[in-house]
């Protein structure tokens, strides 16, 4: 053990010695496993991270590059592609690459360090290698191969007709594969039995609408690693479905198998799955809370994510496996919520760029996954290439009518051809009875809200004349919304131009997306809240996100909890271990069970019970703003590109409220909570009592630093760390940091 000095403060051990500051989880381009894709940009942006040993508060004031062809030319610190020398900057995201130019077909390898805030250099990097193209060129979005994992079964045992039924534990797609022993005497015909559902300990032969079931015939000849082979669907691998690699082969979603017969007996040693998805690291988010459902759902969700992967885009799932803008972009947020992985998000929302769906709503969400790769991996190289797209094709302004700005749009029987027809929520059954009408509140709540992020990145691209018209139209189209569409006697907006009927969906999307004035929020809120999940699971994402939005977080939380129809629960207790495609099969006939835009608190959960979001672009300043409601204590950790964010809050309501976080470096965060109880209650921050400004009903401590931070008050006579609360799991490691437990 190397010697240290340690210094003792606010209860923390800190290690003096050996903490300058070293970068880690290097990127290239937004690629972080070298070696599987080659880059094809010219001049790829360079990212990193922080190794964990740092001082609290610390920050990168400078930084040095160096790319060589390879790793031997560091040994003697002579890169011979480029040497940035020291650059007196805090940038550690996408620093542009500025050497020689990159040799085609090759393997190159970089590293970096940094300077503290002292102003003292850090230990390089260890280096890391990317492959370049043939000939590199102008930068496109790239994506990894599909990962196959192994997995061994859960359960094996023989059931009441004789048959080995074997249970992998979750769905996923892929194949089987047989493993008979060495000392298989001979070979022999086997028939097995695939499917995504069971009864008792058999597949189920007939599960139902697009739920997948197989039965496979053939022979084993000899010893060795036998794939069983899949016959192709005609829909999901004709028309417009994505094709997977020709290496793949087939795959289908399953995850149990019944041996109905077979050459050598099956064991959990002799049978295995073969999984197929996008690279996924499970252990870069988690959560637990005081309530065991809410973590089962999240648990479920984000399996959803990795599970449905499978294709190398996002995918609608297993009946089509076409990609959908709608689909895609809660997809991408429930991504960014469980992993640190930006370039199938970026791939997909590229593909739809070029490959447009039929749905009004869903052109509009192509702005809405601009915006959000931007804001969270801070760079607008993919904004750059889109931009003109976007504001010609995609924000729909040439719908606009001019008395107004609102759009004027087909309804839901135009032509698909025309790409205008509109859905506001998908089956039909769930649209809340919404009342169709040309000018509707759903496509101009979506309209108002594309107008300001176009504006945004505008701005970020330098378009000051396209920002300064963008917010200029937002703004009159969102008090022309207000206008039209509100219905001030009954305190809830209207379906459309003429319409008396108040859906759901025509009140929670503005209410998601800002666009009800502060003096009638509450009555909004109370008519969104009535309707309860009088959604699909697609429209359940806004519906989730209105409610955080209101402050009615307790009424968010009972929706994603309860045990009724209309919710996870109900997926779970069907049997499925990935998201539906709908609530259940009443709703859709033809569900699959395989569907990631089912997977909402996915993303939910990390952005609005743990609070976590993006500030500014790139996380350069983090959002922390916990709404877990009544909950007794919540905890997790959420990753960013700067690096993973711990929250944890144990609450007692009227008692106490404590926050522990863990900011990672070279980034600041605005913290929002609770005030206190009553009059008089001090709030403090890293033990010391602190002042903090009120906004919205909220508590605000900006710009806090980098590291560990305990914000807590307590009423008089009240313990804020005690270990009292029943339920409360721990986190046991997860993440690049093991968790300490601060409760």
């Amino acid at each position: 053990m190397r010697n240290s000095l340690f210094l003792f403060l606010g209860g923390a051990v800190l290690a003096l010695n050996g903490m300058a500051l070293t970068p880690d989880a290097l990127m290239c381009g937004l690629l972080d496993k070298p070696g599987l894709v080659a880059m094809t940009d010219a001049a790829p942006g360079l990212s990193w991270c922080f190794a964990e040993e740092c001082l609290p508060g610390d920050y990168q004031t400078a930084y040095q590059v160096q790319v060589a062809t390879s790793t031997e030319r560091f040994k003697t610190d002579i890169p011979d592609l480029w040497d940035s020398g020291k650059v007196v900057s805090g940038q550690s995201l996408h620093v542009a690459y500025a050497g020689l130019p990159l040799p085609g077909g090759v393997q190159v390898f970089w590293r970096v360090r940094v300077w503290d805030r002292k102003g003292n250099p850090g230990a390089w990097a260890q280096a890391v290698a990317f492959l370049t193209a043939d000939k590199p060129g102008a930068d496109t979005a790239l994506r990894y191969p599909q990962a196959e994992e192994h997995v061994r079964p859960v359960r094996v045992v023989t059931n009441t007709q004789g048959r080995v039924f074997v249970d992998f534990g979750r769905a996923a797609f892929g194949w089987v594969e047989l493993l008979p022993p060495s000392t298989m005497p001979y070979g022999g015909p086997f028939l097995l039995h695939l499917g995504e559902k069971a009864e008792g300990n058999a597949v189920d032969t007939q599960p139902g609408g697009t739920i997948r079931y197989a039965k496979v015939r053939g022979a084993l000849t000899r010893p060795g690693i036998y794939r069983v082979p899949l016959a192709a669907d005609a829909r999901n691998t004709g028309g417009a479905a994505v094709r997977l690699p020709k290496e793949l082969g087939v795959v289908m979603p399953f995850r149990y198998v019944e041996v109905e017969e077979c050459p050598y007996p099956v064991t959990a040693d002799t049978i295995r799955q073969i999984a197929v998805h996008y690279p996924f690291d499970m252990k870069a988010s988690a959560f637990v809370s005081s309530d065991a459902t809410l973590d089962r759902v999240y648990a479920f969700c984000k399996y959803s994510v990795k599970a449905t992967s499978f294709a190398g885009v996002y995918v609608d799932g297993d009946r089509e496996r076409i990609p959908y803008e709608a689909d895609a972009y809660i997809n991408q947020l429930c991504h960014y919520g469980t992993d640190r992985e930006y370039t199938l998000a970026r791939y997909s929302h590229e593909y739809l760029m070029e490959k447009p769906t039929w749905p009004t709503e869903w052109k509009q969400h192509s702005v809405m996954m601009a915006w959000t790769d931007w804001m969270y991996t801070g760079d607008t190289k993919s904004l750059a290439r889109c931009y003109d797209a976007l504001k010609s094709k995609k924000a729909l302004e040439f719908c606009a009518r001019e008395k107004d700005g609102l759009l004027v749009t087909g309804g839901p029987d135009a032509p698909m051809a025309g790409g205008l027809r509109d859905i506001t929520d998908w089956p039909v059954g769930e649209r809340d009875g919404f009342d169709f009408k040309k000018v509707n509140a759903v496509v101009n709540a979506f309209y108002c809200l594309n107008l300001r992020q176009m504006a945004e990145m505008a701005a970020a691209l330098g378009k000051t004349g396209d920002a300064e018209a963008y917010r200029s139209k937002a703004e009159a189209a969102s008090k022309a919304f207000h206008a039209l569409f509100f219905d001030a006697a009954r305190g809830c907006y209207v379906d459309g131009e003429g319409s008396a009927h108040a859906s759901l969906h025509a009140n929670m999307l503005p209410l998601a997306f800002g666009l009800v004035p502060e003096p009638e929020r509450g009555r909004v809120a109370a008519f969104v809240a009535s309707r309860g999940m009088a959604c699909s699971v697609y429209g359940a994402q806004y519906l989730l996100e209105a409610l955080f939005a209101a402050g009615l977080e307790d009424e968010a939380l009972e929706l994603m909890t309860r045990d009724e129809v209309r919710g996870w629960v109900n997926m779970m207790r069907a049997g499925s271990t990935v998201t539906l495609e709908a609530w259940d099969s009443r709703f859709k006939p033809n569900l699959d069970w395989n569907h990631a835009w089912g997977a909402a608190p996915a993303n939910i959960l990390p952005r609005y019970v743990l609070g976590v979001r993006p500030y500014t672009p790139g996380f350069g300043k983090i959002l922390i703003r916990p709404q877990p409601g009544t909950l007794e204590a919540v905890q997790g950790i959420v990753p960013t590109i700067r690096g993973p964010v711990s929250v944890g809050v144990r609450q007692k309501a009227g008692k106490f409220y404590k926050l522990a976080i863990e900011i990672p470096v070279n980034t600041t965060a605005r913290v929002e909570l609770p005030p206190p109880a009553g009059e008089g209650t001090a709030l403090t921050l890293d033990g010391k009592e602190a002042r903090a400004a009120m906004e919205n009903g909220r508590l605000v401590l900006d710009d806090l630093a980098s590291g560990k931070h305990t914000v807590a008050w307590q009423a008089e006579g009240e313990a804020c760390g005690s270990n009292s609360v029943s339920g409360f799991r721990a986190i046991c490691g997860g993440g690049w940091r093991a968790w300490v437990p601060f409760f």
